[in-house]
């Protein structure tokens, strides 16, 4: 047993001092523990990069000393063991056996881990920024044991990743900072609706978001610009309409409406006397984001959306693979042959327009720009035509990603809509 030292001994009050600076020792290296390891390096890399100044000083002066985490546990664990463990000879000296494992407990469990733990789980980041400098010296300190130890873990366990979320949990989190989540959030109704549209946009194709053909308004490149149709299409209040030949599936292409203002309707032009616009042609299954990079070009903010025929779907499940290509320029069969495939249009690929034909099937999203510059040249009585393998199940404007991004109808002068009275 060790020798006891009284009251009246100068012993005495530095065993106390010795005991009072273990009990408060082991009590931060217990909290910041707990407040340090709950920190992530992605919380601290958005406070230092976006946060308050305060919390950007703070982040900045704790990155550094938590980047490498199994050695930190090791070294923070190793320093609140040796204090736990010190502090009940101390106490021997002092009162009996009995006293002493009393009073320890009593300590360590009080102001050792309750009370440390949770004011460093409150302001664990400025006190981890305060003491820092101090947990950086215990690091050598305990570098020749910890060391070993946090390797050990880094081989068994890994390291610890950065926590990034996933697309669904990023989006319960955007809503759960919503105003109308009732936690206190910040963001507005509108901010959370355009943030989980833009993190949906990625899921959606170009069929969730496009109008059937059956929905559309469209011109036979082959009819009259009589006043009839000019009123017609004045009436319908668009932009641009697209035009087809011998039946509304077949788009070959569309016209610019402001290109109709130097046409008298008494003349009876026909469509095709007017400039008709080369129209790209998408898959369904091409994702909103690769079709809104291409729209937001400006070379065009119309495609049409294109589907295998349920025929040939059968004969590709029976492994019959049919052959087709399609001429940009006449939208008629080409020589050069290409293995169609059923597959996300953002692996097709689109030759530049020197004659040759763009290739369902390759690799490229890119559309080239001629594309959208030339006219459709339509010569004599060669008018183009789909391939019998596709066919036309709608068309899909820049309006209709935007309304997907918005998750909201828009309307403008021209659409007919009813508000509830």
């Amino acid at each position: 047993m060790a020798e006891h030292v009284y009251c009246c001994e100068p012993k005495f009050f530095m065993y106390l001092a010795v005991i009072v600076l273990l009990v408060l020792f082991a009590g931060l290296m217990s909290g910041l523990t707990l407040g340090l390891m709950s920190l992530s390096l992605v919380d601290l890399e958005v406070l230092a990069k976006s946060g308050t100044p305060k919390d950007r000083e703070y982040a900045a002066k704790i990155l550094p000393v938590v980047r490498n985490q199994h050695l930190l546990l090791c070294t923070l664990l190793i320093c609140n063991a040796a204090a736990m463990e010190a502090l009940p000879i101390f106490l021997d000296t002092l009162i009996a056996w009995w006293g002493a494992i009393l009073i320890s407990v009593t300590l360590i469990l009080l102001f050792g881990e309750i009370i440390p733990q949770s004011v460093c789980s409150r302001y664990g980041l400025l006190i981890g920024a305060t003491v820092a400098p101090i947990v950086r010296v215990l690091v050598w300190i305990c570098f020749p044991v910890a060391f070993p130890i946090s390797k050990l873990l880094d081989y068994l366990l890994g390291h610890r990743n950065a926590a990034l979320f996933r697309r669904a949990e990023l989006k319960t989190l955007v809503d759960m900072h919503g105003n109308e989540a009732g936690k206190g959030g910040e963001l507005t109704h509108d901010e959370t609706t355009i943030i989980a549209g833009a993190l949906e946009l990625t899921e959606k194709t170009a069929s969730d978001a496009m109008t059937p053909i059956s929905g559309t308004f469209s011109i036979d490149v082959n009819a009259r610009l009589d006043r009839d149709l000019m009123c017609l299409i004045l009436e319908k209040g668009h932009s641009r309409v697209p035009v087809y030949y011998e039946q509304p599936t077949n788009i070959i292409g569309l016209i610019l409406v402001k290109n109709l203002l130097t046409i008298h309707p008494e003349d009876e032009a026909p469509v095709k006397s007017v400039a008709i616009r080369r129209i790209p042609r998408v898959q369904g299954s091409m994702p909103l984001y690769d079709i809104l990079n291409e729209f937001q070009k400006g070379h065009s903010h119309m495609a049409v959306v294109v589907e295998q025929r349920e025929n040939q779907q059968s004969s590709d499940k029976h492994g019959s693979t049919k052959e087709w290509s399609v001429d940009i320029d006449g939208f008629k069969p080409s020589p050069e042959r290409v293995l169609f495939k059923k597959k996300p249009m953002h692996k097709w690929k689109s030759f530049p327009n020197t004659r040759s034909s763009p290739r369902l099937g390759s690799r490229s999203r890119k559309w080239p720009k001629a594309m959208y510059s030339d006219i459709l040249e339509i010569n004599g009585s060669s008018l183009p035509g789909l391939p019998e393998e596709v066919e036309a199940v709608g068309i899909i404007t820049m309006e209709d990603v935007i309304e997907e991004l918005l998750q909201e109808e828009i309307y403008d002068e021209t659409d007919h809509h009813y508000e509830d009275s």
